[in-house]
């Protein structure tokens, strides 16, 4: 069942997205070889509880952390660990809140030092992709516009891997709701939008590859030639004209100008 938001709800869902982007922004401040990924972690969750929000990922259906941390092949729902960050790495950082009974949702890949100039053509390709699809989160359009727009960008056009297996979703009381949102279809296929979904577009894109496969530990997603994956993702309400996106990418660049150990791909 698919749920349309009033205005009222769309802007909880705002205010729970937009802690979720302060949190990135604060981990971004942070991030340097050397340090392990346990301590983002610790500092995510300690922010968001101060902002008044839950970590919407910590327990649910037994994930043990509040950020899904994922470096290099690992695609999504990497775990905090004592794992070093090391310079050159690609670090995917997924981070959820809940606040006033309403989830955000948003993903961020950040390139830690000498990443290599191939990792960064994956990452600001992506991360354009993210904003094709959301260019058609449009009141008439159908989810397939969504997906075929993410896979113009990247598979086709540029010859990466678009993953299979994970797809966006609907946000709303609920971390996961319908409709899904592949980032790979037909143009005019799928259910219609309409004005007052909620959706969680996340294009999760690999080097090589689309093919992946799950560890033994029942989460980490890493891809099967072990080349590097990116994951970006906005939570966006679909609109009449054009989707209003309620998490804010633009202050984790703002933190990123700051810190010297990440490499802005921009």
């Amino acid at each position: 069942m698919i749920h349309i938001k009033s205005a009222e709800e769309i802007e909880l869902i705002r205010e729970s997205s937009l802690i979720v982007s302060k949190c990135h922004a604060e981990i971004a401040k942070i991030i340097r070889p050397g340090l392990a990924t346990i301590e983002l972690d610790k500092l995510a969750e300690t922010f968001i509880r101060d902002n008044g929000g839950e970590p919407a990922f910590k327990g649910y259906r037994g994930f043990p952390a509040t950020l899904c941390i994922s470096v290099n092949e690992q695609v999504v729902h990497g775990f905090p660990s004592d794992r070093e960050i090391k310079d050159g790495d690609v670090l995917s950082i997924d981070c959820g809140v809940k606040k006033n009974g309403f989830f955000g949702d948003s993903a961020f890949t950040f390139a830690i030092g000498e990443a290599s100039q191939e990792v960064l053509d994956l990452l600001k390709s992506t991360f354009d992709s993210l904003f094709k699809g959301i260019d058609e989160a449009v009141a008439g359009k159908r989810i397939g516009d969504i997906a075929f727009a993410v896979q113009m960008h990247t598979e086709i056009e540029r010859g990466y891997g678009v993953v299979r297996e994970l797809v966006g979703h609907g946000v709303g009381r609920n971390l996961h709701e319908d409709p899904e949102v592949p980032n790979y279809g037909k143009r005019g296929k799928g259910i219609m939008l309409k004005e007052g979904m909620v959706l969680a577009i996340e294009p999760m894109i690999n080097m090589g590859t689309h093919r992946v496969k799950q560890l033994r530990d029942g989460w980490t997603i890493v891809t099967v030639d072990n080349k590097p994956s990116a994951h970006f993702e906005h939570t966006v309400a679909v609109g009449k004209i054009q989707a209003d996106i309620l998490s804010n990418h633009n202050l984790i660049f703002e933190s990123i100008k700051n810190n010297i150990n990440i490499k802005n791909f921009q």
